[in-house]
């Protein structure tokens, strides 16, 4: 019967049957340039009584990670009390063609237990891979060893379900998303590049209708389309797709969406009233601000023009209506209607009414004084005349 194994220059295979005669040959590889080399000259070897299982062995070594927590499990048969030292050893050194037997190093924590479980996260980094195996030593110092087992940090651990916080706006429904690992989250997003599937339904007293689902690379993504006064029901699951893994779901968060607001009309007809106001008011402050000003420019400002009949103005500009222009300065004279001549001829009277229109049509040269003046200078030369 012939079984194919990869090892290392230095390893140990186990599971063989007691007394029984196996022959190996050894073929080297170069996978990254994909070499293979001839194979070894056959060499055989018989099994001894030793290789039977003794009952005080661990058996089924098998590790569990969650969300980078690894503990190491196993089993044993033997009736008498049993501690239990577990061991680890760096893969590296099972790389090099030496003997590594002496590089087997105890696990903080592990040593000298009764329980069959053992936390074995101090020593497992997120690099490289481990080799675990437990020792058990009963009474009289029998010890035996376990089988090995292989930890591959990034391959060995699951997911765990990812943190979820609603936040609601309106009709619109904000998940915001917490990676698996709670601390450690950061650096769970970063090396397996998770992206999350989102699982909505509404959640009525009537039944449940089928989830609808969304899936994103973001921690916040945003669920829109939602009917108002409503219950919604969420729950995310994290997803890696380079290491084919994916976790549980989370718990479902439940919200109700709030009822439809009519903030939006209400505000536009609040704008709407308000414009109107204002333009109410800034109309009527306006004209009154215009007609004093149309005052003051003609009261102070005049721009009037004068016919063209008119002549002696030269261009100047009119002066205002409603100040007082200054007196022109006028000559005092007296208009003598009659007056006796050297040789003593009497005017005719004709002459004397001829005069005395021609008096009033040169009124613009006296003034209330001389008119009255004149009157009396009249009224002597008469009664002298008689």
């Amino acid at each position: 019967q012939l079984w194919s194994k990869t090892v290392f220059p230095v390893d140990t295979i186990d599971g063989l049957s007691p007394d029984t005669s196996y022959c190996f040959q050894v073929q080297a590889s170069l996978p990254a340039e994909a070499k293979e080399g001839l194979f070894s000259p056959v060499t055989c070897a018989t099994t001894t009584h030793k290789a039977v299982k003794d009952l005080l062995c661990p058996t089924n070594l098998r590790v569990l990670g969650l969300d980078m927590e690894f503990q190491l499990l196993w089993d044993h048969q033997y009736p008498q009390p049993v501690t239990y030292n577990v061991q680890y050893l760096t893969g590296y050194f099972k790389r090099l063609p030496e003997d590594y037997s002496v590089k087997w190093l105890g696990v903080p924590g592990c040593a000298s237990v009764t329980s069959r479980s053992c936390q074995v996260s101090s020593v497992i980094t997120t690099t490289g891979f481990y080799y675990l195996r437990v020792q058990a030593r009963a009474e009289g110092n029998k010890s035996c060893l376990s089988r090995e087992v292989r930890v591959e940090p990034l391959k060995t651990n699951e997911l765990g379900p990812p943190g979820v916080k609603l936040d609601l706006s309106d009709t619109l429904l904000h998940v915001q998303i917490s990676p698996p690992g709670g601390p450690k989250g950061d650096f769970m997003s970063d090396n397996y590049g998770l992206s999350y599937r989102i699982l909505y339904w509404k959640n009525s007293s009537n039944a449940e209708e089928d989830p609808r689902v969304k899936e994103t690379k973001q921690t916040v993504a945003t669920l829109t389309e939602l009917t108002p006064q409503t219950l919604y029901c969420v729950k995310v699951q994290a997803i890696s797709e380079f290491y084919n893994k994916s976790s549980a779901y989370s718990q479902e968060q439940c919200t109700h969406t709030p009822a439809e607001k009519t903030f939006p009309l209400i505000i536009f007809g609040t704008f709407v009233v308000a414009l109107v106001a204002v333009l109410f008011m800034v109309l009527p402050l306006g004209f009154v601000v215009y007609q004093a000003y149309r005052k003051i420019k003609y009261v102070f400002f005049p721009s009037c023009q004068p016919p063209l009949n008119i002549e002696g103005f030269g261009g100047e500009l009119c002066t205002s209506p409603y100040l007082a222009a200054p007196e022109e300065p006028v000559e005092n004279c007296s208009v003598i209607e009659s007056m006796i001549t050297q040789e003593g001829n009497q005017i005719p009277l004709k002459d004397s009414q001829h005069s005395k229109q021609s008096s009033r049509d040169s009124g613009n040269y006296s003034n209330d004084d001389t008119t009255l003046g004149s009157k009396s200078s009249a009224e002597t030369l008469g009664k002298e005349l008689i």
